[in-house]
């Protein structure tokens, strides 16, 4: 289409330039004082013909000499348009082919990816349990070793309890049993033991 609108000018110009000619051609049988007497004459017949002439002629140079290349660019103007048309039409129905082929796919690419979400889901959840198992673990672990340590501190408080309730009692009871007769005798004896140590 522009390959046709670029030759307009030329085109144009050859038809003025045609119908100058044919202009120029007919004046003088339509310079005549009476054309209808001029028509009937043989010079009238003469000028007509020849007037028919150099307009054929004319036509058929311009038909020959300037439609030939219009039609070839318009040819190969339309076989470009076709041949883009068809590669046009091949992409259309290749990107056709692959989109029908991937639909074709979709259901087991679907059915892919839900089966790979259950597996992850499943090795997810059996990760998470295993979590959850050691921690618990750990905990109990924390909690038995907490309550070791509260059982000796305990023991131990109990130890120093009944250790100080024997004092007591120790104390209570030798109050009980001291009287001023064995605490001489307590006495003696400890004199009598310094005296032997010295010897």
């Amino acid at each position: 289409m522009r390959a046709m609108w670029r030759r307009f000018p030329r085109v144009a110009g050859s038809i003025a330039a045609v119908s100058f000619a044919l202009a120029m051609c007919a004046a003088p049988v339509l310079a005549a004082t009476n054309p209808e007497e001029a028509a009937g004459t043989t010079t009238g017949w003469v000028y007509r013909w020849i007037n028919f002439g150099i307009f054929a002629a004319v036509l058929v140079w311009v038909f020959v000499k300037k439609t030939p290349p219009y039609f070839r660019g318009r040819q190969e103007a339309i076989a470009a348009a076709i041949a883009e048309s068809a590669r046009a039409r091949e992409e259309a129905e290749r990107q056709q082919r692959e989109a029908e082929a991937k639909m074709a796919t979709l259901d087991a690419t679907v059915a892919e990816l839900r089966a790979r979400a259950k597996r992850e889901s499943a090795a997810e959840s059996e990760r998470i349990q295993v979590l959850a198992r050691e921690d618990a673990k750990r905990i109990e672990l924390a909690g038995q070793v907490e309550i070791r340590a509260a059982e000796r501190a305990a023991e131990m408080e109990l130890k120093a309890i009944a250790a100080r309730v024997a004092i007591e009692r120790a104390e209570a009871l030798l109050e009980q049993q001291m009287t001023p007769q064995t605490d001489a005798s307590l006495f003696r004896g400890f004199v009598a033991e310094l005296a032997g140590s010295a010897n």
